[in-house]
């Protein structure tokens, strides 16, 4: 019975070795993966450390690429927890076969003794005659030839055990050879880990360190855009006085030329009369809206939700309002209208007909496009280059000028703003399907 129990213990042995080995090959394959992922994000951060100025994507590839190093070590880990396992199924049998192997060799060495001793035909001979009757002598023939066979067969049995000794042991010495390969793959590893870890240390401190001087240029870049802003009120409420001026020299000649052409007896606007109405549209903040000036602006304001982006392709890189800056949450940035991203090369185009009020140049590399449409006005900063004068008119869709594309970021963004008189507006509410 205990034979049986031993069995049933080297079976369930033999398929947990079996169960073993196939997850040390899914471990394997696992491990390759990780492998050509880690090479793969080796390449994307040497051609990122090329190509790209900002540390912050070189970090963010950086740490994947510990975590992946990471993973690699601790499936390495296993692999080596198995073959441990492995080594140690394999240590049992090897204990149990140098068991059996010395009592074969014990018993075997006690029946060539007690063979020698009776090794003589004298001796075989006298132990069959001296038998009391023929039955008796049968079965101590029966006997002797059963020892001698019992005797090849612990021979056999002995050999086949030392063989399959070698075997386990053979096993043995190729599992430590690879449980010391693994050992020294994962030593490999981690110091490879510890000087990524220790590149990724002195990339963050870098930003760190530099953190106070690029959020002092973003404020910078802030300033100078408040500055713009400002700029441009200036000159809508110019082009508001110089629209309003118009329309109230318009209003004193039909007012003379009325009192010319009526009747005396036709009741008029005096001279007074006439002279306050001009002056407080003159005085006005807004524009005074003239017959044809107030179907522009009608038609313009009946086109809210459909008027088409200022580019032909775009997304919105940075919304209306007051909202955290895109890297730095905790800036919080003030947006007069909205930012769009677009394709390198892109053409600035207008979103409605209407009239260039204005062509503004902020920097050599920085100009901008005013267009009014009738009390209201769109303008279309971060151009390269312009292809419109002041006192043209243009129509919808019409080419403007060319976005410019940032030399430092890579970037292509325009930034388009919509105001009634010098009153600002969500573009996002006038522009179809933002």
């Amino acid at each position: 019975m205990s034979k049986f129990i031993f069995s049933l213990l080297i079976i369930c042995m033999t398929s947990s070795i079996w169960g073993q080995e196939d997850q040390q090959q899914k471990l394997e394959e696992r491990k390759a993966q990780i492998q050509r992922e880690i090479r793969e994000n080796e390449a994307l951060l040497q051609e990122t450390k090329k190509k790209e100025k900002s540390v912050t994507n070189i970090i963010v590839i950086q740490a994947s690429k510990i975590k992946l190093k990471e993973k690699l070590i601790n499936t390495t880990e296993k692999q080596t927890k198995l073959l441990s396992n492995d080594m140690y199924v394999n240590q049992l049998q090897i204990n149990r076969l140098n068991r059996e192997l010395e009592i074969l060799k014990e018993d075997y060495a006690a029946m060539i003794v007690k063979s020698y001793k009776s090794r003589s035909e004298q001796s075989r001979a006298m132990f069959l005659l001296s038998s009391e009757n023929f039955l008796q002598a049968y079965k101590r023939a029966q006997y002797m030839k059963q020892y001698a066979s019992y005797r090849k067969t612990q021979g056999v049995e002995i050999k086949d055990k030392s063989e399959e000794l070698t075997v386990f042991n053979g096993k043995l010495v190729v599992q430590k050879t690879a449980k010391q390969k693994l050992i020294e793959e994962n030593e490999k590893e981690r110091l490879a880990l510890q000087k990524e870890k220790q590149e990724q240390e002195i990339l963050v401190n870098s930003i760190k360190k530099d953190k106070k001087k690029i959020i002092a240029e973003i404020k910078k870049k802030q300033q100078e855009t408040r500055a713009i802003d400002q700029k441009i009120e200036r000159l809508i409420r110019e082009a508001i006085a110089e629209a309003n001026r118009k329309a109230a020299e318009a209003n004193r000649r039909a007012a003379e030329a009325n009192r010319k052409a009526s009747p005396s007896n036709t009741k008029i606007p005096t001279k007074e009369a006439v002279v306050a109405e001009t002056k407080a549209i003159e005085s006005s903040s807004k524009i005074v809206l003239t017959a044809e000036g107030k179907i522009i602006a009608d038609n313009f304001k009946a086109n809210k939700g459909r008027l088409p982006w200022p580019v032909e392709k775009g997304s919105v890189y940075s919304a209306y309002g007051e909202h955290p800056h895109p890297e730095f949450k905790t800036l919080t940035i003030k947006n007069s209208g909205v930012d769009i991203e677009t394709d390198r090369g892109a053409n600035a185009r207008a979103v409605f007909g209407g009239i260039v009020t204005s062509v503004m140049v902020f920097s050599p590399v920085n100009t901008a496009v005013m267009i009014q449409h009738g009390d209201f006005f769109t303008v279309y900063q971060n151009l390269s280059s312009v292809s419109v004068s002041k006192g043209d008119k243009v129509s919808i869709k019409q080419t403007i000028g060319r976005v410019r594309t940032n030399g430092d970021t890579g970037k292509t963004i325009i930034k388009f703003t919509i105001s009634q008189n010098t009153t600002y507006s969500n573009p996002s509410g006038w522009l179809y399907n933002m």
